[in-house]
């Protein structure tokens, strides 16, 4: 199972994952958490955040969450995923593919900003960012969709809700 986890910075889909690792951990040896800054680091950090290197970026994780599939390792993967066509090939090529997409305001996300992300591109002193000068497409397709413009809380229940959905599919 490959659980993808799709969201701008800010929306929670990192929170959202490690509650749903420390929740089905204990009962699945087989579950590794991987969250796309960690990846992007795990992979020598060699890539920007230009529309190019995005692509290439998003190829690499699709690939690795096929491989680990193949080795029945089960993905949570926190990850912003701009490319409709990596999603789709997750469908085509995973066999337990599972998105959600976690839909946030951009309001809520400028006060979340914990990395100051949006603060530096609202100031021009970065490009690139997702939300602000690169266009972020919703998925077409997710199998859920979570609002997260509220509470810890709210999103805790919704990550029992994706465990409950999740489960029957978990070995």
């Amino acid at each position: 199972m490959v659980l993808w986890l799709i969201g701008m910075s800010g929306s929670g889909k990192t929170t959202l994952g490690q509650y749903i690792y420390m929740k089905l951990k204990p009962k699945y040896n087989n579950l590794l958490f991987l969250d796309g800054d960690i990846f992007r680091e795990i992979m020598g950090d060699d890539l920007g955040h230009t529309i190019e290197d995005r692509r290439e970026n998003a190829g690499r994780i699709t690939r690795l969450c096929k491989y680990l599939d193949s080795q029945d390792i089960h993905v949570i993967f926190a990850i912003l995923s701009l490319f409709h066509e990596s999603q789709q090939w997750n469908r085509e090529n995973i066999k337990d593919y599972y998105e959600v997409y976690i839909k946030c305001v951009f309001d809520t996300l400028a006060k979340r900003d914990n990395k100051n992300i949006y603060k530096k591109a609202l100031n021009d002193e970065i490009k690139n960012v997702v939300g602000v000068d690169v266009d972020f497409p919703a998925p077409k397709n997710p199998n859920m969709i979570v609002t997260n413009d509220g509470s810890i809380e709210e999103l805790y229940v919704n990550g029992d809700k994706i465990i409950e959905k999740i489960g029957s599919i978990l070995k």
